[in-house]
């Protein structure tokens, strides 16, 4: 007996090894995957970061993963030429296909973008490239980012008439009662009819984007954002043992509650004559900031960093003690993550899906007004942060927070869509038409108006005329299986003995 369940115990440990992506072991299905959405780099922010955290994991999972968004106009940036005459040329445009860091290939496709880089609504001319790149890469699911991306709407509806699986992530919280919220539920509405799955990065978010798409709960699934927690290790040497400091990392804009911060930090400043105010990010309302700080004289109190690359977020992070976020509407909030991860105590408003993200005893929760959140970042600066244990903070964040576990947990969503029965024609019209009223009709003349559309396009540009790319993921996962396979060996002798 004793034999009997020493072979079991070995087993199931090989059993568990083997099925752990640090063995290499390759994926049940190697996915192709294309992740649309107007909000990719050189921008950077929550969603971005998101996308290219979730496409890098699943690559060195096996799967195939690309990106498709539109040109960017970057600001100019003077380089060296490869041409060996040394001279200087500028470069101010990303378009066409690029390679990130991991392998990731990008799609950065000459659409124009409206506003706030969301692309103009054109409903079908974009079908085009779209509908080529899909082909060209193997497409079998598309995985759309964000209810104000416009590239991210039309390609559920695009990915409906080619017959691709369809997932679809929400990242923020959006309101019922103002006009621009009406409109962008009405849409989401519409797009998210024939959607196969859908993503929400917390329960809050999920209770949101339920209500305002009218979707079915059964096919909206929960995963929380990630950080990456080797890119934020503490370092309390970095802090000022004589100063306490309070980091801001945010866009200064009104959503982030910069107006809310111009009142917080005179009364801070003058009931703690040794507290410092660190400021990093830009925006539309960094002027307001600079005026108070002007008005109220403590030019050597506060110290704005301007926009800080994300890879320079954890060298502003250490030099703090405790981490203040004044958001109005967070559906998760990634910065108090990597904040926590650094080893500072948070102090932040208790919106959104923001309570979800930590522990009570690294987070200080206030209402979104300026007497509480005064209160509240005075008792962490009088009481809190002397009992932080920074590295504790972050071993804690690691255990908690993986973004492989968002790839594999994403990958399960992407089992079960692939295996869904493609809805015909009729089943979308059908679906269209509950979007209600008149809009149903106008709907369901718009979606006959695309698959007009769509055999046009098929009559003019064949499938079997377009290139199509060489898939290297299977084979991938084979190598990476090969090269852990002593890792594997050593495991079963060292678990026998």
């Amino acid at each position: 007996p004793v034999t009997t369940t020493m072979a079991a115990t070995v087993q199931s440990t090989l059993n568990n090894a083997l099925n752990n992506s640090q063995y290499g072991q390759k994926p049940r299905r190697c996915h192709r995957i294309a992740m649309v959405c107007d909000f990719f780099y050189p921008r950077l922010g929550g969603v971005e970061m998101h996308i290219w955290s979730l496409a890098f994991h699943l690559l060195r999972l096996g799967h195939k993963v690309i990106v498709i968004t539109h040109a960017y106009n970057c600001p100019d940036v003077e380089y060296q030429s490869d041409d060996g005459s040394g001279a200087m040329r500028r470069k101010s445009k990303r378009a066409g296909v690029r390679y990130l860091p991991g392998g990731l290939k990008v799609y950065y496709c000459p659409f124009l973008p409206m506003t706030d880089e969301d692309c103009l609504p054109t409903f079908t001319i974009t079908f085009p490239l779209l509908r080529w790149i899909f082909i060209r890469e193997g497409i079998e699911i598309v995985h759309a980012h964000q209810a104000t991306s416009t590239m991210a709407n039309e390609a559920v509806t695009y990915a409906a008439e080619l017959g691709l699986a369809s997932v679809y992530t929400d990242h923020s919280l959006f309101g019922f009662d103002d006009i621009a919220s009406i409109i962008l539920n009405r849409v989401l509405k519409t797009t998210m009819s024939t959607v196969d799955a859908a993503i929400c990065v917390s329960h809050t978010c999920r209770d949101n984007f339920i209500l305002r798409a009218h979707m079915l709960p059964s096919i909206v699934q929960v995963i929380p954002n990630a950080v990456d927690p080797s890119k934020f290790i503490p370092d309390p040497s970095k802090r000022d043992s004589k100063r306490t400091t309070v980091v801001v990392v945010s866009r200064l804009v009104y959503r982030k509650g910069v107006d809310l911060l111009v009142g917080i930090i005179p009364p801070i400043c003058k009931a703690f004559p040794q507290v410092d105010f660190l400021i990093g990010g830009d925006g539309n309302k960094k002027l307001s900031l600079e005026e108070m700080v002007e008005r109220e004289r403590l030019q050597d109190r506060v110290e704005f960093l301007g926009f800080v690359p994300h890879e320079s977020v954890r060298d502003v992070l250490v030099r703090g003690n405790v981490f203040l976020n004044c958001s109005l509407t967070e559906s998760f909030c990634i910065a108090i993550l990597e904040a926590a991860s650094s080893g500072l105590f948070v102090v932040s408003t208790n919106v959104g899906g923001v309570p979800e993200v930590l522990p009570p005893d690294m987070i200080h929760l206030a209402d979104p007004d300026v007497d509480s959140l005064v209160e509240g970042l005075s008792r962490a600066i009088s009481e809190k942060i002397e009992n932080v244990d920074s590295f504790e903070f972050h071993k804690r964040v690691s255990e908690i927070y993986s973004w492989e576990r968002v790839a594999r947990e994403t990958v399960f969503v992407y089992d079960g869509v692939y295996d869904k029965p493609r809805l015909t024609f009729l089943q979308r019209l059908h679906r269209y038409s509950t979007v209600g009223g008149v809009a149903g009709y106008v709907v369901c003349l718009l979606c006959t108006t695309l698959h007009f559309v769509v055999s046009l396009v098929e009559w003019w540009q064949p499938r079997n005329l377009i290139d199509v790319v060489p898939d290297f993921c299977s084979q991938q996962s084979d190598r990476r299986a090969r090269q852990d396979e002593p890792a594997i060996k050593t495991l079963k002798v060292n678990t026998l003995k």
